[in-house]
């Protein structure tokens, strides 16, 4: 698993110029990559989420797009249109701007619903359709989606269902009193990320796709995750725990994070870094029960109360 191994180190490398003191936060973002999933970024205004979204895209070589949503944004606007051309006599497509390989949409529960749902088709199915035809946005396709917590008028809250085609649900968090002297002293001249050049290729994350892949889990670690997310669907504060997609994502996300440290086998203790960003959000708790903070200590807690496994994982 050297492939993937090499990819984490030089990516925390790279993007540890331009973010500083979030390389938990890098690694989970590098094993959605790998898990071919996406990220919802939960945080307020300033955190470096943008900056860490390009700072990815340049390190790794691949075409990066973003939009600011709005409540007047079409879904037109996103995925893109055919246009009539006069000279041609034709209809002529034009590609929006998730046709692309990592796709920013910066606030998005600031878009209306319908907006909204045109991301879901390109996230879950990787195409576009436009008029009837489909089309390929990107390979990979891999879509950043922040958020802002605490301003929440004129907003619409993204429903369960697009909650739930989320891999992760992530959180940079404000710095620390010494990382922010740090921002400071990076900043202070110019901008790391104009200087920022690619030190990975799409084809070395590709191999590492692959690697991620061919990490084999034991059954009992399979049992393990089923037990877990099986705990999140009885409570008298949950009214809906989480889907078999969620279970997929906690085992695809265990693979990559396992590969990403050089290892070819999952082991609990990459189930348990995973359960709260893959699962917590894919939570419906009751009226009254509480917000984000509430679903994520409640996965905290099902995750110490399961029993851990204890065999060779590695055969």
């Amino acid at each position: 698993m050297e492939k993937g191994k090499l990819l984490c180190e030089t990516a925390l490398s790279q993007i540890g110029k331009v973010i500083v003191g979030k390389e938990e936060t890098v690694r989970l973002l590098l094993t959605a990559l790998l898990a071919d999933g996406h990220v919802l970024l939960e945080d307020v205004p300033g955190t470096g989420k943008t900056k860490l979204a390009k700072a990815l895209a340049k390190t790794v070589n691949l075409k990066f797009s973003r939009v600011q949503f709005t409540p007047d944004l079409l879904p037109g606007d996103i995925t893109g249109m055919n246009i009539f051309d006069r000279r041609e006599n034709e209809f002529v497509l034009r590609r929006g701007p998730v046709f692309t390989n990592i796709f920013l949409a910066d606030e998005l529960n600031r878009a209306t619903p319908r907006t909204q749902a045109g991301l879901l088709e390109c996230m879950e199915e990787r195409q576009v359709t436009i008029d009837g035809e489909s089309h390929v946005p990107g390979s990979p396709f891999f879509v950043i989606a922040t958020q802002n917590p605490v301003e929440t008028a004129g907003t619409f809250p993204l429903p369960e269902a697009q909650l739930d085609r989320f891999t992760m649900k992530l959180s940079m968090g404000l710095p620390s009193r010494q990382e922010e002297i740090s921002i400071l002293e990076r900043y202070a001249r110019e901008d790391p990320l104009t200087r920022l050049s690619p030190s990975l290729t799409p084809e070395a994350l590709a191999a590492a796709k692959e690697e991620a892949g061919a990490v084999f889990v034991h059954r009992c670690i399979l049992e393990y995750i089923v037990d877990i997310v099986s705990a999140t669907r009885a409570g008298e504060q949950i009214l809906a725990g989480v889907s078999p997609r969620g279970t997929l994502a906690l085992l695809k996300c265990a693979k990559a994070y396992a590969c990403l440290q050089g290892r070819g086998h999952v082991i609990p203790d990459d189930v348990r870094a995973l359960a709260v960003p893959v699962l917590s959000h894919r939570i419906m708790l009751g009226y009254g029960a509480g917000g984000t903070e509430t679903a994520r200590g409640l996965v905290r807690q099902i995750v110490e109360s399961t029993t851990v496994p204890t065999e060779d994982f590695s055969l």
